[in-house]
């Protein structure tokens, strides 16, 4: 139907992927761990909205510049390591930790901060556009090939698995430390140690290949 084949494989294909530890579960669970439930959520939502966006542009072969363009992919990479080093290097060097505002009731400022930071830290991901370009098609017809219907509905289907993972990992990260960020002490080693992560992650983005 619509072009798309083995549907059964590509959910089971899919709940695979998003359970094996990678960049954006690494995020999402800097972010429960050291600012609690509500900043994590967000960050996991942002991320899904980045990834939506990749889809989106998978769908209609925006993401070949991508994949065809070496300069293309390492304007994008670089930018997004940038953009995880400054919030890796924000945190790390704080004076004051920010859970003093987020653990309790973040404001919806932060929280919107939080969620797109989620989606820039996802967006500018140039292997989350790859990773489209090349998982997706394996399960549509050929004859379907330049039709963005197909690619859509497997992206969807994809990301909404990948919601419940996202969000779930959130909300258990953010209840198994519950009591270490009630210790004022723990809470601001929590942030030094998730921007170390976020300095890790774009490192590790600023040196991937395509």
């Amino acid at each position: 139907m619509f072009g798309i084949i083995n549907f059964g494989a590509f959910v089971l294909s899919g709940i695979l992927v998003n359970v094996a530890p990678g960049a954006d579960t690494m995020f999402i669970l800097g972010r429960s761990i050291s600012q609690g439930k509500k900043s994590g959520i967000f960050s996991a939502l942002g991320i899904l909205g980045g990834a939506l966006i990749h889809c989106i542009m998978a769908a209609f072969g925006l993401s070949i510049l991508l994949a065809k363009s070496a300069l293309a992919f390492s304007i994008v990479k670089y930018i997004g390591a940038a953009y995880l080093l400054f919030l890796g290097l924000k945190l790390l060097f704080s004076k004051k930790s920010k859970l003093d505002s987020l653990s309790s009731n973040p404001k919806s400022e932060s929280l919107r901060k939080v969620f797109w930071s989620g989606v820039l830290t996802d967006l500018l991901n140039p292997k989350v556009a790859l990773f489209f370009l090349a998982f997706l098609p394996q399960f549509i017809n050929p004859a379907y090939a330049e039709n963005a219907i197909p690619f859509l509905i497997l992206g969807f289907t994809f990301l909404f698995t990948g919601s419940i993972w996202c969000i779930g990992v959130a909300i258990f990260a953010a209840k198994l430390s519950e009591k270490f960020r009630q210790n004022p002490k723990i809470k601001f080693w929590l942030d030094k140690v998730t921007g170390g992560l976020f300095i890790g992650l774009g490192a590790k983005l600023a040196f991937s290949k395509s």
